[in-house]
């Protein structure tokens, strides 16, 4: 059998730290910026976790 191949718009979107977690950049900071706050906008730059309920539906597609 072949191998299985990672889905190639997950692995430009998603990284896995040292502890097997795996990291996401938020949506809603590429464009239509000048309505959201300066508040928002801060917090959106920040990487975060994926959630549990996404977590086997990412590991999927990254083929871990």
């Amino acid at each position: 059998m072949p191998k299985i191949k990672t889905k190639s718009g997950a692995k430009k979107r998603f990284k896995v730290t040292g502890t097997g977690k795996i990291k996401r950049k938020h949506a809603y900071h590429s464009h239509i910026l000048t309505k959201k706050s300066t508040k928002r906008k801060r917090n959106l730059v920040h990487a975060t976790l994926v959630s549990s309920a996404d977590m086997d539906r990412v590991t999927l597609m990254l083929v871990m």
